[in-house]
C-alpha cells in the first residue's frame, strides 16, 4: 500500500516548521491570492509552507505597497529546498498577472546564474504559462525570458558586473546572498527605487566564514533583533547539533523533505560534502555569531600619550573607504628600541576636496620618508599612477601581509610597544577603533579589521595599521648617509 501525500491543510503550517520566522510590518492582504490561482490554473500545487512565505513575501500594506518593500524580504534556505521552484514559478505568475513588469535575478557566480536560467526556462515550458511567453534569449550575459504582455525576467552573474546601470526594477532577487557585500548592494538598489512598489528578495545559505556575508548576516541580525519593514524567514537543524545524520534534524532543516526532497539528495550532500559545509548548506545552521571588538578598548586607553615621541623612522598609507567618501593618510614613526607610535596624519571628504590632495600630502613628504603603503585591494591604488608620477614608490600589500599587520597591532598593544594619540584628538580613528570587528584571512588564524554595520568607516584604523607595518618592512631609510667611493 503506498503511502499518499498530505493535502495542503494536513500539511504543517510555515510557523510550524520555520525555526526563525520574522514578518514584516502591516499586511492587510497579499499578491499571493492571485499568484496561487493562477498557478494552480497551470497545474502547479504549492505546498502548505510555500503558500504562507508566498503570502509574506507578497504581502502589501493598507496603501499597496509591498510591506517589506523598505527593508528587503530576505530567506536563509538550505539547498535542495525547491526555492528556485517556488521563487522562480512566483515570478513568473507575477510577469503574467502584472504587465510591463521587469526582474532581475542576479547570482554571486556564473554557473549559479546559468543554472537557474535553465530551470527557470523548463518552469516557463509549461503549456499555459509557454502562451504568455514571446521569447527566450539565450545569449551569454543576455538570458532573458521576455513575456508577450511587456513583462520580463533578466539573468546575470554579479562577478560579472551584472545588474549595475538598471532603472526602474521591480523585483530584484539577490541569488546566493551570502555572498552579496554592501558594495555591490550600493551599486544595484537604485535601480529598485526607481520603480513604484519595488521588492528586493534575498535568497542564500548561511554564509561560510570566509564568505563576504555582511549583508546577509547584518539582515539576520536586524531581523532577530525585531527591525521594522523586514521579512526574514529561517529554515535550519538545532544549532548544537551533534548527529549529522539524524533524519528527522533533516526534516527540521528542509521543509521539502522527503515529500519533495528525497532522501538520496540529502545522502548526496552528506557523502560530497564536509561535516562542517554539510551542517551549514543541507541543514541550514549558522555559525555562532559573537560580535567582538577587534581592539579591546582598555588596552587602546592604557597606551594613548598626549605628547608621543616624534623621533625616528617615518612612514604612511593611503586608504579610501570602500564608497571613496572618504580619503584617510595614516602616519608612524618607528623608534631605536623598536616601538611604534602611529595617528591619523590627515582624513578628508573625497566627495568634496578630491583626492589630489593626497598625493601632493605624500609627495612632499616623501624625502625624508622610510614607507608609504597602500593595500592592493583598496580604492586608493586609484592614486598609485599619480604617486609614481611623482616619483614616490609605494609598498603594495596582499591579504597576508594585512594578517601581518592587523596581528602585529594586537600583539604591540598587548606588549604596549605600540602608542596612539588620545580619542577625543582623533575622533575618526576612535570611531573605526570602535567600530572594528575581526574577519579571517586564510585557513591559518590570521585576522583582519571589518566593520560592524555599512555606517562604519574604518579606512583610518586600516590607514595606520599598514603605516606602522610599512616600516617593519622597508628597506629604505632616508636618514641614512651614503659613502661614496673616488
Amino acid at each position: 500500500m503506498t503511502q499518499s501525500s498530505p493535502t495542503s491543510s494536513e500539511q504543517p503550517r510555515l510557523s510550524q516548521l520555520a525555526k526563525h520566522l520574522k514578518y514584516p510590518d502591516g499586511i492587510v492582504r497579499s499578491d499571493w491570492n492571485a499568484v496561487s490561482r493562477l498557478a494552480a490554473k497551470c497545474g502547479i500545487r504549492f505546498d502548505r509552507w510555500q503558500a504562507g512565505l508566498g503570502t509574506l513575501l507578497f504581502g502589501k500594506t493598507q496603501d499597496g505597497q509591498y510591506a517589506a518593500g523598505t527593508g528587503g524580504a530576505a530567506m536563509s534556505l538550505c539547498r535542495q529546498v525547491g526555492k528556485t521552484f517556488l521563487i522562480g514559478n512566483s515570478v513568473n505568475m507575477l510577469c503574467i498577472l502584472k504587465p510591463d513588469t521587469t526582474v532581475l535575478w542576479t547570482a554571486h557566480r556564473t554557473r549559479t546564474a546559468g543554472e537557474t536560467f535553465r530551470h527557470m526556462q523548463a518552469l516557463a515550458q509549461n503549456k499555459t504559462v509557454a502562451r504568455h511567453v514571446r521569447t527566450v534569449s539565450r545569449g551569454a550575459g543576455k538570458e532573458a525570458i521576455e513575456f508577450t504582455n511587456g513583462s520580463r525576467i533578466m539573468f546575470g552573474a554579479r562577478e560579472q558586473g551584472f545588474g549595475r546601470g538598471f532603472d526602474a526594477i521591480d523585483v530584484e532577487i539577490f541569488d546566493e546572498a551570502q555572498i552579496l557585500t554592501e558594495k555591490a548592494l550600493e551599486d544595484m538598489v537604485p535601480a529598485v527605487n526607481a520603480a513604484p512598489n519595488g521588492l528586493i528578495v534575498y535568497m542564500g545559505t548561511p554564509p561560510r566564514p570566509t564568505d563576504p556575508s555582511e549583508v546577509f548576516t547584518r539582515l539576520r541580525r536586524e531581523a532577530l533583533a525585531g527591525e521594522p519593514g523586514l521579512m526574514w524567514c529561517e529554515f535550519g537543524a538545532d544549532d548544537d547539533i551533534k548527529d549529522l545524520d539524524d533524519h528527522e534534524q533533516w526534516r527540521r532543516a528542509n521543509p521539502s523533505y522527503p515529500l519533495r526532497t528525497s532522501e538520496n539528495s540529502i545522502l548526496r550532500l552528506r557523502r560530497q560534502l564536509s561535516d562542517d559545509a554539510f551542517r551549514r548548506e543541507a541543514l541550514g545552521v549558522w555559525d555562532r555569531q559573537t560580535v567582538k571588538r577587534a581592539i579591546d578598548p582598555a588596552l587602546w586607553a592604557e597606551t594613548a600619550v598626549a605628547a608621543p615621541d616624534m623621533d625616528g623612522l617615518r612612514g604612511f598609507a593611503i586608504d579610501m573607504a570602500p564608497d571613496r567618501s572618504t580619503i584617510c593618510i595614516g602616519a608612524a614613526v618607528k623608534h631605536a628600541d623598536g616601538s611604534i607610535h602611529t595617528e591619523l596624519a590627515a582624513y578628508k571628504d573625497a566627495y568634496h576636496e578630491g583626492t589630489r590632495w593626497a598625493v601632493d600630502w605624500i609627495a612632499e613628504r616623501w624625502p625624508k620618508t622610510a614607507a608609504v603603503v597602500i593595500d592592493g585591494q583598496s580604492p586608493a591604488m586609484s592614486l598609485l599612477p599619480d604617486l609614481k608620477k611623482a616619483h614616490v614608490r609605494p609598498i603594495i600589500t596582499g591579504a597576508n601581509d594585512m594578517g601581518r599587520a592587523c596581528g602585529a597591532i594586537l600583539d604591540r598593544l598587548h606588549d604596549h610597544t605600540l602608542t596612539h594619540l588620545p580619542d577625543e584628538q582623533q575622533p575618526a580613528l576612535a570611531k573605526a577603533v570602535q567600530g572594528a570587528v575581526t574577519r579571517p584571512i586564510g585557513s591559518s588564524g590570521a585576522v583582519g579589521w571589518n566593520k560592524t554595520g555599512s555606517d562604519t568607516d574604518i579606512s583610518p584604523l586600516v590607514a595606520c595599521t599598514l603605516a606602522a607595518y610599512g616600516l617593519t618592512v622597508t628597506k629604505r631609510n632616508p636618514d641614512r648617509k651614503q659613502k661614496v667611493m673616488i
